[in-house]
């Protein structure tokens, strides 16, 4: 199955890209992560929010194919445990799709890719930087990946 980790931004910081990568790698090859990078629309001083969402939305969809099981990232989302998690990633997994995992950028998610959505996934009731995100869910990932193989990464 690949994982499709669709998100909103370019050009992080070289912490981000070594944080992600780190846990990415260490999945294993029957569970690919795969980032996808949308760019970011310019936000001028009176820039149009809402035709900037709508435009990165569009990329965002665009990344998307038809059969993928949709999960959009958003604080109203449903909130899991690590175990609840690793039920996800099974079920997932279950599919016999791939999964595209949704994260917006500054201003949030646009409201195509949340009604595009399945599922909706609140990684914390606190507000997190989007490129913190991209670390915090790859991590998540590799550690209910970890219970479910049995590894001994996480410990209850």
């Amino acid at each position: 199955m690949r994982i499709r980790f669709i998100v909103v931004g370019k050009k992080m910081p070289a912490w981000v890209q070594t944080g992600y990568q780190e846990y990415a790698r260490r999945l294993p090859r029957e569970l690919d992560l795969e980032l996808i990078e949308i760019p970011l629309a310019h936000r001028g001083k009176n820039a149009d929010l809402q035709r900037l969402l709508k435009k990165e939305g569009e990329m965002m969809i665009a990344a998307i194919k038809p059969n993928d099981f949709v999960v959009s990232l958003d604080v109203i989302g449903k909130s899991w445990t690590t175990p609840d998690l690793a039920k996800q990633l099974s079920m997932w997994q279950g599919l016999g799709s791939d999964v595209c995992l949704l994260v917006g950028g500054p201003d949030g998610l646009a409201p195509q890719c949340s009604q595009r959505a399945q599922q909706h996934w609140s990684v914390s009731a606190l507000t997190f930087p989007h490129p913190l995100v991209r670390v915090v869910v790859a991590e998540a990932l590799y550690r209910a990946w970890s219970i479910n193989a049995g590894h001994p990464y996480h410990r209850e």
